[in-house]
């Protein structure tokens, strides 16, 4: 008998991607342009209540654009969680501005508002605020000071689109945010991304800094430098398909999620995610799990004993602060943030993708209840 393996993420791809696939192909519309790109454009924005919507090649672009949409300076000081992806910090350091890190909440996992408050400076020019795991960082009172203070928000939505902030959609708060839709993400385009504003001079430049700064007036004539982060027709055909179907994957990633706190709650050697704050209720990006200060568990033996078992796991971000290329590079050497570094060190996330049945889900319900419990 075939021993059951299940992955962490697989996405759902059905006859209305196909459709919509089949129908860009039939109309010749494969590159980036054509009426697809502009259709999707045009109801994500409306989706998460903004007015404009540049689509790019995947998320990390999308991140670099917001930022240089900005104009920020050698010398400006952009604030970050040490707690994310890398992709967050590499616009900063490539435009010479100065990074500088906070730690994040040990409960939320997302960045510690009161700790990036203390952390404003008369050089804070920026805040890059992304949401964690499926749970919004706390906005409000980063958006008020940042107003009194004129400091950008850059809002990285990647993890959460479908999650509302006080009954708004995430992604409608940043001067300027932004979403990935790569494939494990809540609609996948395989990959891809996409920025938001309201503001039209933000829109302009990042429609002019996706496509290379051609000039309208004459082509290949260039005063600006950009790049080709363009987004084709074929994702958009793709995406257009998997945003209709959006309330749908909210709805399923939450019932995934709220099984796996009723059925693993009794676990007492691991933290299980936050269910619901009194500003949002968590959309479980991910399922993740952080081994508890007290336990003897080991992270890597742990997943290797899932593994073994057919079920597929993955660490959590690796912290700003510790990664090697930026600690060569002289970043951050010897600064240190514990909350951070414990997740990182600790915490793991299991299947929880959009195609997890519920025989798959058992399966992972059981042995991770079986390993775990057989811990002293």
């Amino acid at each position: 008998m075939k021993k059951m393996f299940v992955p962490v993420n697989e996405p759902v791809i059905s006859k209305i991607e196909k459709d919509y696939l089949l129908k860009c192909i039939r109309n010749k519309e494969i590159s980036s342009s054509g009426k697809f790109v502009k259709e999707f454009e045009k109801k994500f924005a409306k989706k998460v209540n903004r007015k404009y919507a540049i689509a790019v090649s995947n998320g990390t672009a999308a991140l670099q654009l917001a930022y240089e949409s900005l104009s920020l300076k050698k010398g400006d000081e952009v604030i970050i969680p040490a707690f994310t992806i890398i992709s967050c910090i590499l616009p900063v350091i490539r435009s010479a501005a100065t990074p500088v890190l906070v730690d994040c909440d040990i409960n939320t996992w997302n960045m510690d508002v009161k700790k990036t408050i203390n952390k404003i400076t008369k050089n804070t020019k920026a805040i890059i605020t992304p949401h964690i795991y499926g749970l919004a960082v706390d906005l409000d009172p980063l958006i008020k000071i940042c107003k009194k203070k004129n400091i950008r928000i850059i809002e990285d939505a990647a993890e959460c689109l479908g999650l509302k902030y006080k009954g708004l959609p995430c992604g409608s708060f940043g001067d300027v945010s932004t979403f990935s839709f790569y494939a494990n993400k809540h609609i996948t385009t395989g990959e891809g991304g996409m920025i938001v504003t309201n503001n039209k001079n933000i829109y302009e430049r990042c429609k002019s800094l996706r496509n290379l700064f051609f000039n309208e007036k004459r082509r290949f004539k260039h005063f600006e430098l950009g790049w080709n982060y363009r987004f084709t027709n074929i994702q958009a055909s793709l995406g257009l398909a998997q945003l209709k179907q959006l309330e749908k994957f909210v709805r399923i990633k939450r019932r995934i999620g709220n099984k796996y706190i009723s059925k693993l709650c009794n676990l007492k050697h691991v933290i299980q995610p936050i269910k619901k704050l009194k500003y949002c209720e968590n959309i479980f990006w991910v399922y993740g799990l952080v081994i508890k200060k007290n336990s003897k568990l080991k992270l890597n033996e742990i997943r290797k004993k899932l593994l073994n078992k057919g079920v597929d796991t993955r660490n959590f971000f690796w912290p700003l602060n510790k990664q090697p290329i930026l600690n060569k590079m002289g970043y951050f050497k010897n600064q240190k943030f514990p909350v951070a570094e414990y997740l990182s060190e600790n915490g793991f996330y299991i299947p929880s993708g959009l195609a997890l049945t519920k025989k798959q889900q058992d399966y992972v319900i059981k042995e991770v209840q079986d390993i775990l419990n057989r811990e002293k």
